[in-house]
């Protein structure tokens, strides 16, 4: 079982004896339904709990803010909603999901309005996702003190507005990251292995976005080192176009199929609602994809694998720090989950690959964990030399 799983469970199991009532739904949601070494369940518990509920006072105690894209795009938005109502249900708690006025176009004004309905709205617990929050959600931690916000793809926050400046640190604010860089390179490992020699990345935020930044030099890193052990050299366009709200677009899917149609054989899909104009620019070519965030094998026959990081637990586990009484040990500092409480990997329960096999995944997926290897998160490094990989910046 997963470390992190396991640190949830055994803090729901003490939160449940002091909790009355039970699931909103009239199903147990089972999140125990998983192997070793992140793995995903056939099907997915959170897919039971309805988006949307109606709470008996009008209040809802548990809140989440969306990123930018949608907010069912079986990606990081689904998968840290899916954490939110999979804690609620578990705990008889009410909750209610806010998107930020103004779509992909939204504001800091926009975020932070988001919030503050949610907590108009009752809520003791706002988990916000992706680093756009940054300056709504330090605004929203000030104004609203008794608050609890956690920060996914986050990081401590101060009270000063200025960058430069350096405030005091606001405990009610706990920065959830992840080493999305050691999934990158689990993926890019597997891709050469499997046999591709030209590759993509297509990435989301504009290459601003420190999460996907890391996913992609890890990727690079992870297909190098693999090209390197096989004696091969390898090809990748790298590029930030046509991400920079992380949706689908017919631009993007133009550019996808040109990397196809120009020989790439698979694309790191990485931002969201990307993946839709990949993945159909995939099936067009007869290419093959790679996800991102959460398993997205059933989204399309294309996907080989995803380089996933597992939200939903650790959102739980966040919600459950909350709730034992021992949330100061996450607010105010710097949480980074990677190999070590195994919440980042690629998904062994849906595996397609046939070149390189589960058994090697765990293999290396072991080097990472017990220090043996050691991928390189400071993705400043990403335009460097390469020994057996040529890198496309685009």
């Amino acid at each position: 079982m997963k470390k992190i799983l396991a640190l949830l469970l055994a803090s729901v199991m003490a939160l449940s004896l002091a909790a009355c009532g039970g699931n909103t739904s009239d199903e147990t949601t089972d999140t125990t339904g998983t192997t070793e070494n992140n793995t995903t369940t056939e099907a997915n518990p959170a897919d039971a709990i309805p988006d949307t509920m109606t709470s008996e006072d009008g209040t809802y105690e548990l809140a989440f803010v969306t990123d930018v894209g949608q907010l069912k795009d079986k990606s990081f938005n689904e998968g840290t909603w899916n954490g939110v109502k999979l804690y609620a249900n578990e705990n008889d708690m009410s909750y209610k999901y806010y998107q930020p006025a103004n779509g992909d176009q939204a504001t800091d004004d926009d975020r932070y309005d988001a919030m503050k309905a949610a907590v108009d709205a009752g809520a003791t617990v706002v988990v916000c996702a992706g680093f756009l929050q940054e300056a709504a959600l330090t605004r929203a931690a000030i104004d609203f003190p008794d608050v609890q916000f956690i920060f996914v793809d986050g990081y401590p926050l101060d009270d000063d507005p200025d960058p430069d400046v350096k405030g005091n640190i606001l405990t009610n604010v706990a920065g959830i990251a992840f080493e999305e860089a050691q999934s990158g390179y689990f993926a890019g490992y597997a891709a050469v292995m499997e046999g591709y020699t030209k590759l993509g990345f297509s990435g989301g935020g504009g290459g601003t976005n420190p999460a996907c930044c890391r996913y992609g030099y890890g990727f690079v890193q992870g297909a190098n080192a693999a090209a390197a052990e096989k004696d091969v050299q390898v090809e990748m366009n790298y590029s930030w176009q046509y991400g920079s709200n992380f949706s689908s677009s017919p631009e993007l899917q133009t550019m996808a199929n040109g990397w196809y149609q120009s020989g790439t054989e698979v694309i790191f899909a990485c931002g969201g609602s990307m993946f839709q104009s990949i993945s159909a620019a995939a099936a067009a070519n007869d290419g093959a994809v790679i996800g991102v965030d959460v398993d997205q094998s059933t989204e399309s026959p294309t996907v080989i694998t995803s380089a996933m990081k597992e939200l939903a637990d650790a959102v739980q586990w966040s919600l459950a720090k909350v709730y034992d009484n021992t949330f100061s040990e996450i607010g105010g500092v710097a949480t980074s989950l990677g190999v070590e409480t195994d919440a980042v990997g690629l998904p062994t329960e849906t595996w397609s690959m046939t070149n390189f096999t589960v058994e090697q995944y765990e293999a290396l997926y072991q080097q990472v964990k017990d220090g043996t290897l050691t991928v390189d998160d400071n993705y400043d490094n990403l335009e460097q030399d390469y020994s057996n990989l040529t890198l496309n910046i685009i």
